[in-house]
C-alpha cells in the first residue's frame, strides 16, 4: 500500500469518527489510529530508500559523464598528437582536437545538467509528498490533542 492510500485511510478514520459535542474535535479510536500510523511508518523507509537511490543514481550518471568526457578528451589528445606528427595537416589537427574537446565538454555538461534536473525533479516530488504527509499528520495530531487541550484550559479557568 502506498503512502497516499495510507494517508487516505487515516483521513477516513478521522472523518468517520464521532464528533465531540459543541466542538470541532472528534474522538478517534486509539488502537485504529496507532495501527494506521504503524503501517504508515513501515512504508516510509521505502520512500526514503527511493530518494537515496535517486541521489546515488544522479552521482553514478555524473561519474559516467566524467569518465566519458575523460575518455573523449584522451581520444582527442591522442588524435591531436598523431596529427601533429603528420606535418602536412598540423592546422587541421589542432582544429579537430579543439572541436573534440569542446564537444566532449559540452556533452559532459549536458549529461550532468540532465542528471541534476532529473534528480532535482524526483527530490522535489518527494519533498512535496513529505510536506503533504507532514501536514496531514500535523492536522491529525491537532485533532487528537484538541479536546484534551480544551479540557485542560477549562480546568485552569475552574481553578481560578
Amino acid at each position: 500500500m502506498d503512502v497516499f492510500q495510507q494517508l487516505n485511510r487515516i483521513e477516513d478514520l478521522i472523518v468517520s469518527s464521532k464528533h465531540v459535542p459543541f466542538s470541532s474535535s472528534v474522538m478517534v479510536n486509539e488502537t485504529e489510529i496507532f495501527e494506521l500510523l504503524d503501517e504508515f511508518r513501515s512504508s516510509l523507509p521505502d520512500e526514503l530508500k527511493q530518494a537515496r537511490w535517486m541521489v546515488k543514481e544522479k552521482q553514478e550518471l555524473m561519474d559516467e559523464a566524467r569518465k566519458e568526457a575523460e575518455r573523449v578528451r584522451e581520444e582527442a589528445t591522442e588524435e591531436r598528437v598523431r596529427l601533429i606528427e603528420e606535418t602536412e595537416i598540423i592546422k587541421a589537427a589542432h582544429a579537430e582536437s579543439d572541436r573534440l574537446i569542446e564537444e566532449a565538454q559540452a556533452q559532459a555538461r549536458e549529461i550532468r545538467l540532465e542528471a541534476e534536473d532529473y534528480a532535482d525533479e524526483r527530490l522535489a516530488n518527494l519533498e512535496v509528498t513529505c510536506y503533504k504527509l507532514l501536514e496531514v499528520i500535523k492536522r491529525a495530531r491537532e485533532r487528537l490533542q484538541g479536546p484534551q487541550e480544551q479540557v485542560e484550559e477549562k480546568e485552569e479557568f475552574d481553578l481560578e
